[in-house]
């Protein structure tokens, strides 16, 4: 034993030693976020069974929107590279979701696995076009990568209008899904079903996200987003680490355009215009680019601001005609107002406003003083 111990030279020794206080924090943090992802699901059900219907239906498409946004934080915030694209990505998987379902409901097949496959058909075709789609964003820098990605936006709808034969033209597809088990009873919420569904795989999704940011990837994500010649310098492989991250990026856009096709159980191209892609990117920077917090906060605006213009049209004596125009335009109008003033009043964003704010109180507090 001492002759083995002696021959064991000493870096290799340090090595070892330094290796188990990291191998602990990475099971701590794992299990942190697991029961963080535990308390949120069991707050989820309560909040269920107290909500109306309607509410649980827009709780539930704020679970949707946040797959993407949260996605789209770890490319943007994280990495360091722009799209305007993911409206596009989210289009892919809600067409594959609607092309598996209907394939499975033409040849009779059912039982409560057909969603949970044609979900992950979804992640894994997001997955293959997010791919292609990173790999060439891999190799361009400021506009040529925004314009690539713009033109993601513009391809995918118009490829859904151009073959009307399998994707049913500016009609779209109908997403067929079956009633909640027979064992939750007969007169089971709908609504509260699909808040169950979309929250369980939002918080599979998130909890995967922030293992990953936590991780060693997470690490070179940010170490390429602050000087890529530094990171290069340092052994990593800058186009590689890019393609990873658009392809992560691509998977949770998917997972959110597949739940937000089975919460409309419909999907077509005007659902996911060039429009959609905007939102996204400035729902990110609202609510803060660098954490996934404030991808939850852009994921609640996203579903809140049409509540808020269908309540100022109603509020305001108008034509139809100039309702009509509003409704379409004002959207994007208070987005635009908004990241204005936020840009200017908290450049982090509401969740880094909030940050600011938690340190600020914990500073003041007579504990944390003594």
């Amino acid at each position: 034993m001492s002759a083995t111990r002696a021959a064991t030279p000493p870096t290799t020794r340090a090595s070892h030693a330094g290796s188990r206080p990291w191998q602990g924090r990475r099971g701590s943090t794992l299990l942190r976020h697991l029961a963080v992802a535990l308390a949120a699901a069991l707050l989820l059900v309560a909040l269920s069974y107290g909500l109306e219907p309607f509410r649980n239906f827009q709780l539930a498409t704020v679970a949707a929107y946040l797959c993407a946004t949260a996605g789209l934080t770890v490319l943007t915030g994280l990495n360091g590279q722009l799209s305007l694209g993911h409206g596009a990505l989210m289009a892919t998987g809600a067409y594959t979701v609607a092309l598996c379902q209907n394939a499975f409901a033409d040849r009779g097949v059912t039982g409560g696995w057909t969603l949970p496959v044609s979900l992950s058909a979804a992640v894994l075709t997001t997955i293959g076009v997010g791919a292609v789609v990173g790999v060439a964003a891999a190799r361009l820098r400021g506009p040529y990568l925004a314009g690539v990605t713009l033109a993601v936006a513009v391809v995918v709808p118009a490829l859904a209008v151009t073959f009307d034969d399998v994707f049913n033209g500016e009609q779209g597809l109908s997403v067929p899904v079956e009633p909640p088990p027979a064992a939750l009873g007969p007169y089971f919420p709908y609504e509260r079903w699909q808040l169950w569904v979309t929250g369980s795989a939002t918080l599979l999704a998130l909890l995967l996200l922030g293992n990953l940011v936590r991780s060693r990837f997470g690490r070179t994500f940010r170490a390429v987003r602050d000087d890529e010649v530094a990171a290069r310098l340092a052994g990593i492989h800058v186009a590689r680490t890019q393609v990873l991250a658009f392809v992560v990026s691509a998977a949770t856009a998917g997972l959110g355009g597949a739940l937000l096709a089975v919460l409309a159980q419909s999907v077509s191209p005007g659902a996911f215009s060039l429009t959609l892609s905007l939102f996204l990117l400035m729902a990110v920077v609202i609510g803060g680019l660098g954490s996934l917090a404030g991808a939850a906060w852009g994921a609640v605006l996203l579903v809140a601001l049409p509540d808020l213009t269908h309540t100022l049209t109603d509020l305001l004596t108008l034509s139809p005609a100039v309702a009509q125009r509003m409704e379409g335009n004002l959207p994007l109008a208070i987005f635009g107002s908004t990241l204005v003033v936020v840009m200017i009043a908290a450049p982090g964003g509401v969740q880094g406003l909030l940050s600011r704010l938690g340190r600020a109180l914990l500073a003041r507090s007579p504990a944390r003083r003594s």
